[in-house]
This record gives C-alpha cells, sequence and structure tokens, in this order.
C-alpha cells in the first residue's frame, strides 16, 4: 500500500538526518486510498485515487506550514510503499471529510524505502504564503480565503527521487 505522509522542508531535513519519517509523539499521520476516500472519490482508477490521496496530504502540509511561521513556504509530500495492514484508518471517522484518506502508522518509516518526494516549485511559494496565511478564514466559511486556498491547491508538486533529498533540504 502507497501511504503519503505530508511533511514540511524542515520536517523533510529531519527525516533525512535520521534516516526515517516519524513516528513522533503518538502515530504517524499519513494519506492513502481508504475505502472512504474510494466511495467518497467514486472512482475504481488507481492513479486518480492515488492522485486524491496525494492532494490530501498536501493540504495536510499546508496545514503544518500555515502553524509555522518560520517554515518555508513549500509544501512536501514522501510517498512511501508500506506492508498491507501496516497503515490503519480510523473507522470511527467514517465518511468524515476532513479526514478521507486518513491513515496511521506506528512504525517509522526508513525513508530509503520511500518511492518519491513531491514538493512545490519555487514559483508557488507566494500562492502558499497566502494559502497558509488565509486557511483560518477558509475553515470559518470565508468564501474569499477558501478562492485563495485554492489558489496554492492549483500548483502541481514536482517529483523527486529520494537521492534528490539533499538538493531539496540544502
Amino acid at each position: 500500500m502507497r501511504v503519503y505522509v505530508p511533511l514540511t522542508l524542515s520536517g523533510l531535513a529531519a527525516a533525512h538526518g535520521a534516516g526515517e519519517v516519524g513516528p513522533g509523539p503518538g502515530p504517524l499521520t499519513a494519506y492513502a486510498v481508504t475505502p472512504g476516500l474510494r466511495e467518497w472519490y467514486v472512482s475504481d482508477d488507481i492513479e486518480e485515487l492515488e492522485y486524491a490521496a496525494l492532494s490530501r496530504a498536501a493540504a495536510a502540509s499546508l496545514r503544518m506550514i500555515a502553524g509555522d511561521p518560520g517554515e518555508a513556504r513549500r509544501r512536501v509530500v514522501v510517498a512511501v510503499d508500506v506492508p498491507e495492514g501496516a497503515a490503519v484508518a480510523d473507522p470511527d471517522q467514517g465518511l468524515s471529510a476532513a479526514s478521507l484518506g486518513e491513515v496511521r502508522i506506528a512504525a517509522p518509516l526508513p525513508l530509503a524505502k520511500a518511492a518519491a518526494v513531491h514538493v512545490d516549485a519555487d514559483e508557488a511559494e507566494e500562492d502558499v504564503a497566502a494559502a497558509a496565511a488565509a486557511l483560518g478564514a477558509a475553515d470559518l466559511g470565508d468564501d474569499d480565503a477558501r478562492f485563495t486556498v485554492d489558489g496554492a491547491e492549483d500548483h502541481e508538486l514536482l517529483w523527486f527521487g529520494v537521492q534528490e533529498i539533499p538538493q531539496l533540504i540544502g
């Protein structure tokens, strides 16, 4: 099963230094193609479903950025293949929009086993910064703020191999 782990650039640097991603205090939160995500997305195309999970992780990365004013304004998602059963969806969440595709992972994930790292291009930084600043208002229903947040989501994350992490964090 492929999971998408939301991070920040400083989180990626810490994972690179440790050689693994998570878990910190408590289990690691990631995103994957879960039954709830399949039902919500109404598609059998695995590539579309994985893109939806990646997008959910990118949104979680944006929330991490919004919570840290000193963080670089570039979303980061690490894609890792884990054994079946290693990633567990919370059955109590059901089809809660806030937790679609969300899974918990109890053990650290070796960074060397990552399939890819997805990061915003430099050109996205301004829109990601604006989205991070507008996130709270968007959550409260402000349509203009939601439009600003959507502006960051218009940027596709770029694909990088694990061997390229030193250039990304350097």
